[in-house]
């Protein structure tokens, strides 16, 4: 149950990631908004991580957490904000996912 809670916090973090990305490019209330759902993701990414930690060790679930997340962001940013995709990118994305599949097998 807890490495689900800590795939969702990092979802949480691909959500706050993403909601920075979008305050950037806009202004006034919007801006503002864009900066509310960022708190709000802070928040639950947070609290999600914190009780992962509580029956996980804490270094293999902060590098999960950070590595569900910096992938994730990757992702949204070549989607969402059509940053550059090529194949050394990709190439890195993949290794990452690979050691943070490979961290759970490892991980008591």
């Amino acid at each position: 149950m807890n490495w689900i809670l800590l795939v969702i916090a990092g979802l949480f973090e691909v959500g706050f990631a993403s909601c920075l990305g979008k305050a950037k490019e806009t202004t006034g209330t919007t801006s503002q908004l864009w900066m509310g759902g960022f708190f709000v993701c802070l928040a639950i990414s947070m609290f999600l991580l914190y009780k992962a930690t509580q029956t996980l060790p804490i270094g293999t679930a902060y590098a999960v957490w950070t590595g569900v997340g910096a992938v994730g962001t990757v992702l949204v940013g070549i989607v969402v904000f059509k940053e550059p995709v090529d194949f050394w990118r990709l190439f890195f994305i993949t290794t990452l996912i690979a050691s943070i599949i490979g961290l759970k097998f490892v991980s008591h």
